[in-house]
């Protein structure tokens, strides 16, 4: 017998004899299997389903669009003592046609984005606006109506407010854009001046061959036939000093920015501002941005079920992997805890042959975070 044949028939006896063989591992200890990170469930929502979401001196306050679905419920609320309460009254849910994206200033104010859209119907003339409130009186403080930079496919998404230009500041909002035309659009709250920039552009566009997985299913970007929401500009958010807004296509896993001096200024034109984008490199699939005090972005990720943390040297931390974290949605963090909303978007009926997967409650989440160790 060679040595060769002898080497290959101990090795087959060893794996076919029960006193030989490996031992069975019972216990999977792999530090990427399984929920990862400090979550806590803080609201169990019945109806509807929620998407913008800010906290505000311990207050959480949440936005109910319409654009995928009309219904009855509030369309910008407090969740207060486990349970939904129009804000800042049900008399003042007339003049909101469907919130969408939201924020806190630097102040301590409340902004919504009204996209103006409720499924199967145009956006009415003044549907479309900027609206801040006080959130300690319920005064409205402004409602600035999108016009000029409107289109008749706009999806205004998401803002953010840079109190640091304009005497009353200055919006910046992602026009997502449902047919196919997506920009950014930045307003000047003190005289409404508004426009469009980027529209079109790399970095506001979609990736080609845009791939994902989700709910085990490998699936590709299609407009002909959507499988997953998948769009143009989307996130965005200030760095802590508003110096930057950072910004990315739902549909990609680019993370962009841009000196809002520069974008601030109305003189500055949209091609001019083209060629100040910085790409800040990969960052993962991202619905929400958020920026804590110390200029860290987070990033929800629905093809990890997870919330990322980009650190501001571009390293990467998993702040909480979860199997209810069913497309992470909107994203909100200070001091203490970083927030997300659970919107199980990539379950509309929309994606599924008509057929509604979502299951509700629709859940809030959230994450103790803490200042960045001293180097």
């Amino acid at each position: 017998m060679n040595l060769r044949f002898s080497t290959l028939l101990l090795s087959f006896v060893a794996l076919s004899s029960p006193a030989l063989a490996a031992p069975v591992v019972k216990d999977n200890l792999d530090p990427g299997f399984g929920a990862q990170g400090q979550v806590e469930i803080i609201a169990r929502i019945p109806q509807p389903d929620p998407s913008g979401i800010a906290v505000i001196d311990g207050r959480l306050f949440l936005t109910f669009p319409k654009h995928d679905g009309d219904h009855t419920g509030p369309v910008l609320g407090e969740w207060k003592n486990n349970q939904l309460v129009p804000f800042p009254s049900t008399a003042a849910q007339k003049s909101l046609i469907s919130p969408h994206g939201m924020t806190a200033d630097s102040s301590g104010k409340l902004w919504i984005i009204d996209d103006g859209k409720i499924k199967g119907h145009a956006i009415p003339e003044g549907g479309a606006k900027i609206v801040g409130f006080d959130p300690r009186t319920g005064e409205q403080i402004a409602s600035v109506p999108l016009k000029e930079a409107l289109r008749p496919g706009s999806h205004m998404n998401d803002l953010r407010i840079d109190l640091t230009h304009g005497t009353k500041g200055t919006a910046y909002v992602t026009d997502s854009s449902f047919d196919g035309h997506p920009a950014l659009v930045v307003v000047d709250l003190a005289s409404g001046r508004q426009r469009r920039v980027l529209e079109n552009t790399v970095s506001i566009l979609p990736d080609h061959g845009y791939q994902t997985v989700l709910d085990g299913r490998v699936l590709h970007m299609d407009t002909q036939k959507p499988a997953f929401p998948a769009s143009g500009a989307d996130g965005l958010t200030l760095s802590a000093d508003s110096t930057r807004l950072y910004y990315a296509p739902l549909a990609s896993r680019r993370l962009y920015s841009l000196p809002t001096d520069r974008l601030a200024d109305f003189s500055v034109t949209s091609d001019e501002l083209a060629h100040l984008v910085t790409d800040e490199g990969e960052k993962g699939a991202a619905d929400g941005l958020a920026t804590d005090p110390w200029n860290r972005i987070y990033t929800t990720a629905a093809d990890h079920d997870a919330v990322f943390r980009r650190n501001t040297d571009g390293s990467f931390d998993l702040i909480a992997a979860d199997p209810r974290f069913v497309w992470p949605d909107g994203i909100f963090a200070n001091a203490h805890y970083v927030y997300v909303v659970l919107g199980q978007w990539s379950r509309l009926p929309l994606f599924h042959n008509g057929q509604d997967l979502r299951r509700p409650p629709y859940l809030i989440a959230r994450m103790p975070i803490a200042p960045p160790a001293a180097n």
